[in-house]
């Protein structure tokens, strides 16, 4: 899954402002999901490209069938009609930002 992430694109602690006026400036939107432990987000598509940035936690996401685990600082791009899941692996809560352009 190494075409869709990008390790360690954003400074930890994550500055979550500086990630939207980041990704504004590449024309995506910015808001924040906080899952629980055990989240699920399965089978997705968009008819629009999508980012996502882990604030805190850890996420396993899964884009157009490869998968990966990501961790804050880290961005995934996901491309439009790619069927995409995302999961909370971690022991608590994390937070998450995604964008669609």
């Amino acid at each position: 899954m190494s075409e869709y992430v990008h390790r360690h694109r954003f400074a930890v602690p994550i500055d979550a402002a500086a990630v939207a006026e980041d990704w504004r400036a590449r024309g995506f939107s910015c808001a924040t999901f906080v899952d629980p432990p055990g989240r699920r987000w399965e089978d997705f598509v968009h008819d629009c490209n999508e980012l996502v940035t882990v604030v805190e936690g850890r996420l396993e996401m899964e884009v157009a069938g490869q998968s990966a685990i990501v961790e804050p600082g880290d961005e995934v791009f996901i491309p439009k009609g790619a069927r995409h899941s995302v999961r909370n692996i971690h022991d608590g809560q994390s937070v998450w930002l995604y964008g669609y352009d």
